[in-house]
C-alpha cells in the first residue's frame, strides 16, 4: 500500500492505495473527474523526490505527493 498526498489547493483527504507504479496511481485517480483535471498540471514527487515518469515503480510504505502549480513572486 502507498500513500497518496494532495498539497495546495487540492483539499483531499490523503488515501492509501495497492498500487506497483506511478500508472496504478494515475489510472485509480482518474476515476475521479475532480483529480483528472488536477493530474494534467501536477508535479509527482515519490518519497520527497520529484519524479517525471509514470514508470515509476513504487513498494509497500512509499509516499505519493501531488504538488498543483502555484504563482509566487
Amino acid at each position: 500500500m502507498v500513500t497518496i498526498e494532495f498539497l495546495g489547493p487540492i483539499q483531499k483527504a490523503p488515501l492509501t492505495l495497492d498500487a506497483a507504479s506511478l500508472h496504478d496511481v494515475a489510472k485509480a485517480l482518474k476515476q475521479d473527474s475532480e483529480m483528472a483535471q488536477w493530474l494534467e498540471s501536477c508535479a509527482v514527487a515519490v518519497n520527497d523526490t520529484l519524479v517525471a515518469s509514470l514508470d515509476t515503480p513504487l513498494k509497500s510504505g512509499d509516499k505519493v505527493s501531488l504538488l498543483p502549480p502555484v504563482c509566487g513572486g
